[in-house]
């Protein structure tokens, strides 16, 4: 959830600026499995990893596993050593072997992805209690968290630290500051169904004037917050998943708040089957990855059905975009793939899984059938490492 997307270049307007919305998919030139000299072996993608090596580098691993394919583990010990000593992730460390300090611009929506990919893969378990911890223990006031520790809340921190905790089998509702949860903050970012514009949809963060303005970006990113979902989603069984009516007034339920965002979602993107971008000084134009999360928001809280328009326009129009974005985009596309049920692996006659694994490290193999006692890890058909 992200947090989740766009160029490096608006990354790093973000940084700047000391706020962010979610680590952006940034621009990969080259699908190429080789890393160039300013990009570390094991990482993913050949673009500056500045400011989204974690981010792109845990979707990569995430949505691997996601298909069954066994993460190198080169790939892993890359991600595993951008950890600082307290639990946290930064965007990208250059220098590992020096420990983190002040000046260490560690965020939430790193260590939330970097949570969720290390759980998926499984074996470092205390990498992710360490990320847990410290996670809670930037939680603000408000029961939210915003991109760095004790910033404002946004929708989109919130919602990507929500599917961390679920991740991990934790209830979000049981991890609280002051008595406020994650879902109420998460509702704070609501638009009110009296709303003259947006009325359901999510903001990323209300006004200087506390004005909430809807945004598509925080609405698929809440809409699977408000559902209890991680960056990886199952198709939803919701009833009435295509329903426009906004529902629960001025104070909707969080059920009703995913509803009420997930038919902003549809009416978005009812006419032409995407989302448009929306960023300042560039002209409009389509939105992938924001579609893409879409589609894995709409599938999520109302079944395959509800994201069949924007599923249709992506498996047409995305390959290009994903080409040039890189890892991050093919994983984006591939949990698209996942929550509605279709082959990633023929995605608009594009093999998203080969295209993804051709800008890492060679993986390990594929998951055997067969599960260990517990369930949740799965045994390798092939131990090999590159």
């Amino acid at each position: 959830m992200n947090v989740r997307r766009r160029s490096a270049t608006a990354l790093a307007a973000i940084a700047v600026l000391g706020a962010a919305a979610a680590p952006a998919v940034a621009a990969d030139p080259s699908p190429s499995a080789s890393a160039s000299k300013s990009t570390p072996a094991g990482l993913y993608g050949t673009a500056d990893p500045q400011y989204d090596g974690v981010w792109r580098q845990s979707l990569a691993m995430l949505a691997q596993d996601t298909v069954g394919v066994i993460p190198s583990a080169t790939a892993v010990r890359w991600l595993t050593g951008q950890q600082c000593d307290n639990g946290a992730f930064a965007a990208y460390r250059a220098d590992t072997a020096k420990p983190c300090d002040a000046k260490t611009m560690v965020d939430t929506n790193s260590t939330a992805a970097a949570v969720q990919a290390l759980w998926a893969v499984g074996g470092h378990g205390d990498a992710v209690e360490d990320a847990l911890g410290w996670l809670k223990s930037v939680q603000n006031k408000d029961g939210g968290w915003g991109y760095t520790p004790g910033g404002p809340s946004d929708a989109n921190s919130t919602s990507v630290v929500i599917g961390a905790l679920t991740a991990t089998s934790t209830k979000p509702e049981s991890v609280a500051k002051d008595g406020k949860t994650p879902y109420d903050a998460l509702l704070t970012f609501a638009l009110p169904c009296s709303a003259d514009k947006g009325a359901g949809a999510f903001a990323y963060q209300p006004d200087k004037d506390g004005k909430l303005f809807a945004n598509d970006d925080a609405t698929a990113a809440g809409v699977l917050g408000a559902l209890g979902k991680g960056l990886v989603a199952e198709p939803g069984k919701a009833a009435g998943g295509g329903d426009a009516t906004c529902a629960g007034g001025d104070k909707p339920t969080r059920e009703q708040a995913a509803a009420n965002g997930a038919a902003h979602l549809m009416q978005a993107v009812a006419k032409d089957g995407h989302l448009m971008s929306a960023l300042a000084g560039a002209d409009p134009q389509p939105d992938y990855g924001n579609t893409a999360d879409a589609v894995v928001a709409l599938a999520a809280r109302g079944g395959v059905g509800s994201a069949a328009k924007p599923l249709a326009w992506l498996e047409k129009n995305s390959a290009t975009w994903a080409a040039q974005s890189g890892p991050a985009a093919y994983a984006q596309l591939i949990f698209a793939a996942h929550a509605t049920g279709t082959d990633p692996r023929a995605f608009g006659g594009t093999d998203l899984v080969q295209q993804l694994n051709a800008t890492g490290p060679t993986p390990q193999g594929v998951k055997d059938t067969a599960t260990t006692e517990d369930g949740k890890q799965d045994k390798a058909k092939d131990e090999k490492d590159d």
